[in-house]
């Protein structure tokens, strides 16, 4: 059964404690993204990352991984999770995945993090082992994620990119809207 997953990003921790704000995996593009896809008959998850604001990656992979991954399953990750799936292909080697599409993906260039989640080396063959994997950046995304991009198209061979106009940083208020059809398009390229 094809199936996806969608990781979020790392929010704030005001956002993430606010009540004010939806949880992470229910925010700006998931929600609509996952109905689209169920629509499809497309088995979609959207795990809610513990702690999301201060990532680490060992909890983050127990929850990942709580879902069938299989050489079927399309994976999207935003920012953070974005970045989370590279770490993940990129240690799990004999694994096979079915599309790959990183929305303004994060590695954390800088190393701002003091947790560990970004200490791994970029797999240059991770693309391989996908469908396809695909990038989608805009133009006036902010520097920290600017430098992840470069970084990955330098490292990763055979990876898609794709860049759009003034999208930000493909959050909601970017957006002007919770919907986003040109991913959904991608994914069902």
């Amino acid at each position: 059964m094809k199936n996806a997953i969608i990781v979020h990003g790392m929010p704030g921790k005001e956002e993430y404690y606010s009540p004010e704000f939806p949880s992470a995996s229910n925010f700006h593009w998931i929600p609509w993204l996952q109905k689209q896809l169920i629509i499809k008959d497309i088995k979609t998850d959207t795990p809610e990352m513990p702690y999301a604001y201060s990532p680490d990656y060992p909890i983050w992979k127990t929850e990942f991984e709580r879902f069938g991954i299989t050489p079927e399953t399309i994976l999207v990750g935003h920012s953070c999770g974005g970045g989370f799936i590279v770490r993940w292909l990129s240690e799990n080697k004999n694994t096979q995945v079915g599309k790959v599409v990183l929305v303004a993906p994060w590695i954390d260039p800088e190393g701002k993090l003091d947790t560990g989640f970004f200490n791994f080396n970029i797999d240059p063959n991770v693309a391989s082992r996908t469908r396809e994997l695909v990038i989608f950046n805009s133009n006036d995304d902010a520097h920290d994620i600017q430098k992840s991009v470069s970084k990955l198209k330098s490292v990763i061979k055979n990876v898609k990119y794709i860049e759009f106009d003034k999208y930000g940083h493909f959050c909601q208020s970017d957006l002007g809207t919770d919907a986003f059809p040109e991913l959904l398009e991608e994914i069902l390229k």
